[in-house]
């Protein structure tokens, strides 16, 4: 059985593949862990609407890298799936839905930085919790309705020909499977990418002009660097990809380069922490305080032990002499 994999339905080599998900991996994760202790401790101490939604990003990007080293396996292995099937649509649908809870959860913050500033009186009134609250189980409904395609490609035309031909996870797609594919495709890069878009451009593009107006300098610094992160997650790692997904519509397949843009996707995890850092000047109190403790704690532990390295070296040295004289 020729067990080469179709350079046509995957371009480049697997472990640049490998890379970026291990790179993504072993940063993302401290990282939102670290954001999601943080994030916990305010709702606890002092809730508000912008933390609950930031809170559910981090869960959702926390989904996506616990989920990551099912695709390290996958490259690791050329590409192909060694894992049970059954795990194959289960870390698709979640990868896809992690993806796009980003870009809606990024709109969400963005209407409630807008509120805060636009609006601060009546926004201080209104804790909005329950709001905050409904909105996030919609974002998560919303992004695994639609991502929900992949277990309909599975079960649409010859479901073993993705993996029992060649061994692969959805690499490959017949035309009866690419005629649900690629207008679902089409239609989640409108709505949940292209209308996130929209609206976290306009309130940005607001919330600047308000600030420029008499803000504080530390604040304006603060707001740019939570645009520029944002629009970063939306350009860089998701644009690509969701132009893809508008060009394998036209084209009626899936361009060769997708799975390229779609490494720039997975980066996102590592992005997010940018989005957190300059959403409020709690949380980077909070960040810096946490990272002092942890640098402390292991400058604390290297001192511990280069003291125990020279106490045993000096017990040593006492020794010596009393071996010579033997």
């Amino acid at each position: 059985m020729d067990t080469s994999l179709d350079q046509s339905f995957f371009p480049g080599n697997h472990w640049l593949y490998f890379s970026v998900y291990l790179f993504t991996f072993l940063l993302g994760l401290p990282l939102n862990l670290v954001a999601l202790v943080i994030f916990a401790g305010k709702l606890q101490r002092r809730p508000v609407a912008v933390d609950v939604l930031l809170l559910n990003l981090t869960l959702s990007d926390l989904l996506l890298l616990l989920f990551l080293p099912f695709r390290m396996v996958e490259a690791a292995s050329g590409m192909r799936w060694p894992l049970p099937f059954i795990f194959c649509p289960l870390s698709r649908f979640l990868f896809f839905t992690t993806i796009y809870l980003t870009s809606l959860f990024l709109a969400a913050v963005s209407i409630e930085r807008f509120l805060s500033v636009a609006y601060p009186l009546w926004y201080k009134t209104r804790p909005r919790l329950l709001q905050a609250g409904l909105v996030s189980g919609a974002c998560w409904l919303l992004a695994g309705a639609h991502c929900s395609v992949v277990y309909v490609t599975e079960l649409s035309g010859n479901s073993s020909h993705s993996q029992g031909v060649n061994g692969t996870c959805y690499l490959q797609f017949q035309k009866d499977q690419l005629a649900v594919v690629l207008p679902v495709r089409l239609e989640m890069a409108v709505v949940l990418f292209g209308m996130p878009l929209l609206i976290t451009s306009y309130c940005y593009s607001r919330l600047l002009c308000i600030l420029n107006r008499g803000a504080s300098r530390h604040r304006k610094k603060r707001v740019a660097g939570l645009v520029a992160a944002t629009l970063l997650n939306f350009l860089i790692c998701f644009g690509p990809y969701n132009v893809s997904h508008v060009v394998g519509y036209l084209q009626g397949e899936s361009p060769p380069w997708r799975s390229y843009v779609l490494l720039l996707s997975t980066l996102n995890s590592c992005v997010d922490p940018l989005v957190y850092y300059f959403s409020s000047s709690g949380f980077q109190a909070e960040f810096q305080r946490l990272l002092g403790r942890l640098t402390g704690a292991w400058g604390l532990s290297r001192q511990e032990s280069s003291l125990k390295l020279k106490k045993n070296g000096e017990g040593r040295l006492q020794e010596l002499p009393t071996v010579e004289n033997r």
